[in-house]
């Protein structure tokens, strides 16, 4: 390769690496810190005034919706931010656990979802970004209350698998990305539990934090994360509708179309020099 050929690329790799260094991570230990100190709590709305109680972490708005149907305890929908450990009990009563036992890389604070119940409602579970983004990925998992009732059935949902082990159950997370009018751009799933193989011993319930992709989304303003299942009645998911959030990966969109500009720039100067 030409000295000034490598110096070209190498200028450009220069470029490019602080660029891409200055994606953000979004990992909600600025909110956690308004938690009390080493203990299990979590936020779900309920210290606000009833109605919209959203938060702000990194940037990014997470929806959250409390109401109080009287004695402050019930009920909220769309995000929490939470550091319960809860790893074995079962039921509503232990609602705000990820079933790791904490967050994502071992850290203390993280996202609960609940989408509300009913199968696919959009508009509920929403993360929304100041301008357009890009987003890298998260890492996502399965809160205990719905592994636990996925891995043993309770008197509400049946166990994934039924009794033979054979019944081809799922928990589908779609993430479905939005542009400032809040119109869909693309969506992409994610199986936090799958029973859907021809051989059983495939079949899982994701119990550790995974990362998920989702920078195939494109630039959007805002991500909605809605839950189907295949246990359902009249329209509701017998299966408890949550999933476990944590470290979300954002590049701000100037920067990401700095990376497309330099990228082509190279690509235009090797096809130049090819010619010549």
């Amino acid at each position: 390769m030409p000295d000034r050929t490598f110096r070209g690329w190498a200028l450009c790799v220069g470029l490019i690496a602080p660029l891409a260094a200055s994606g953000a991570t979004i990992d909600l230990e600025d909110v956690g810190a308004n938690l009390p100190i080493a203990g299990n709590y979590f936020y779900d709305g309920r210290s606000a005034t009833p109605g919209a109680s959203d938060f702000v972490s990194g940037g990014a708005t997470f929806h959250d919706d409390f109401t109080d149907f009287g004695g402050g305890d019930c009920c909220w929908q769309g995000f929490a931010y939470s550091q319960t450990t809860d790893t074995v009990n079962a039921g509503p009563a232990n609602q705000y656990s990820a079933y790791p036992g904490h967050g994502a890389g071992g850290s203390a604070t993280y996202a609960v979802g609940f989408t509300g119940g009913v199968e696919g409602t959009s508009g509920i579970s929403t993360i929304r970004f100041a301008s357009d983004v890009t987003v890298a990925g998260a890492w996502l998992t399965n809160t205990t209350w719905a592994a636990l009732s996925m891995l043993n059935g309770d008197p509400f949902a049946k166990k994934f698998g039924g009794a033979t082990g054979n019944d081809p159950d799922f928990l589908r997370l779609t993430i479905t990305g939005l542009d400032g009018l809040g119109v869909r751009i693309g969506s992409l799933d994610f199986y936090l539990a799958d029973y859907r193989f021809a051989d059983d011993s495939l079949d899982y319930v994701v119990t550790d934090w995974r990362f998920v992709d989702l920078s195939s989304l494109g630039p959007v303003r805002a991500l909605d994360f809605t839950l189907e299942s295949s246990d359902t009645a009249f329209g509701f998911l017998n299966t408890p509708a949550y999933f476990a959030l944590d470290d979300l990966v954002v590049v701000p969109e100037p920067e990401t179309g700095a990376l497309l500009g330099l990228g082509l720039v190279a690509l235009g100067a090797r096809g130049r020099r090819g010619r010549g």
